[in-house]
């Protein structure tokens, strides 16, 4: 039987008043309270401003979730084991090439901690997705940015020019976040062909979902390149819809995978996330089908940005980067006071912003907030 997100809550909800029930220090008063809390302390805002997917987890994902509650009793071995199977198997990988992180950013996290250090230095993209700019400053090592180029993608040449004796990690987001631009594969192959031999690169494939359509991108996990040198890591967060559980995946040369997985957290993954995951990998049609949603809430996008005399930047992601006339800081701030929280401040893109696509309700909210604005039709690029 399918099983709707208000279901799943109702159910969640009575097992709670039951439990409180069966507790002689909670009345039924207090107990009839846990079902009339709010569930999330955001349900009344509009959240455009950390890239998550709208329609969060399909009725399969919530079935599996559902499912796993009755084994939150145990650690959850057996139910990472089987993610880490089922993903090896998909990407025609050996399970000792398949890291699990709390998130992918775990993973970064314990890539820093495995490759960098004092004398030891990180290269990245500037703005770019840049938690592991925090993770290296943490372990010691020397943080170097490199700016965009003149088309918002990773400069690649930019970043080959500031190799030294003590590059030993390089991360490249693509699509990028902010931006959401791609470097072409081709581009990112001859790269990598360049690299030093004591230089590994971090491609993060976050977005990867949402690339697919374009004639110039292609997985490095699908299609992976002959360097032990490439460490490739995905999330459950975006065309999942699973930010929440946190749950992400590297793969990666055996004994490359191994140095990393040794600095993760153990228990890192819980038995919801792993059997969450399990599923979502598996639901294959909710995948098609928030491409699809996507797609069409990204060219309404355009539409609606085209039609304010605005040209964002082309996007491969599941948002939106652009610039306008007026401070970001005051853009965020008006959205903010009418309750939609949009992306930060990018010191290095003055008057840039990016948004999320959201819900098409969402986002016709979204422009009508921005036609609030005094002097909106001065906007433009």
């Amino acid at each position: 039987m399918a099983i709707s997100r208000r279901n799943f809550l109702g159910k969640i909800g009575a097992a709670a008043v039951a439990g409180a029930a069966m507790n002689p220090l909670i009345s039924s008063a207090q107990a009839g309270q846990l079902v009339s809390m709010s569930p999330s302390p955001t349900k009344d805002l509009i959240l455009l401003n950390r890239n998550e997917n709208p329609y969060g987890p399909s009725e399969r994902v919530l079935l599996a979730i559902q499912r796993s509650l009755a084994s939150a009793n145990r650690f959850p071995d057996l139910a990472c084991d089987a993610l880490i199977s089922q993903i090896s198997a998909l990407h025609k990988v050996k399970r000792d090439q398949v890291i699990l992180g709390c998130g992918s950013t775990e993973i970064l996290r314990s890539a820093a901690n495995a490759f960098l250090g004092p004398g030891k230095s990180l290269i990245l993209s500037s703005p770019t997705f840049d938690a592991i700019g925090t993770y290296a400053a943490a372990t010691g090592a020397a943080v170097v940015t490199v700016p965009l180029n003149r088309f918002f993608a990773n400069d690649l040449d930019g970043i080959l020019s500031r190799i030294d004796a003590s590059t030993e990690l390089i991360y490249i987001c693509t699509p990028n976040n902010p931006t959401a631009i791609l470097n072409p594969r081709s581009d990112l192959e001859d790269f990598i062909g360049k690299l030093p031999g004591n230089t590994r690169v971090i491609i993060d494939e976050a977005y990867h979902h949402y690339a697919g359509n374009s004639s110039s991108y292609a997985s490095f996990i699908d299609r992976p390149v002959d360097s032990d040198r490439v460490i490739v890591v995905r999330t459950f967060s975006k065309i999942h819809g699973l930010a929440g559980l946190r749950v992400g995946y590297g793969i990666a040369a055996s004994k490359t995978a191994r140095q990393i997985a040794s600095f993760s957290v153990n228990n890192n993954v819980s038995v919801v996330a792993a059997e969450a995951a399990a599923a979502a990998l598996e639901d294959t049609h909710n995948v098609e089908m928030n491409i699809k949603r996507n797609s069409d809430g990204r060219q309404e996008f355009f539409n609606q940005a085209y039609a304010r005399m605005m040209r964002p930047v082309d996007s491969h992601g599941n948002f939106v980067f652009f610039k306008t006339t007026h401070p970001t800081e005051y853009l965020i701030e008006h959205f903010k006071a009418h309750n939609i929280l949009i992306g930060p401040p990018y010191p290095s893109l003055e008057n840039y912003i990016r948004v999320s696509i959201g819900l098409p309700e969402e986002m016709t909210e979204l422009w009508r907030v921005w036609n609030l604005m005094p002097f909106v039709n001065q906007m433009a690029m």
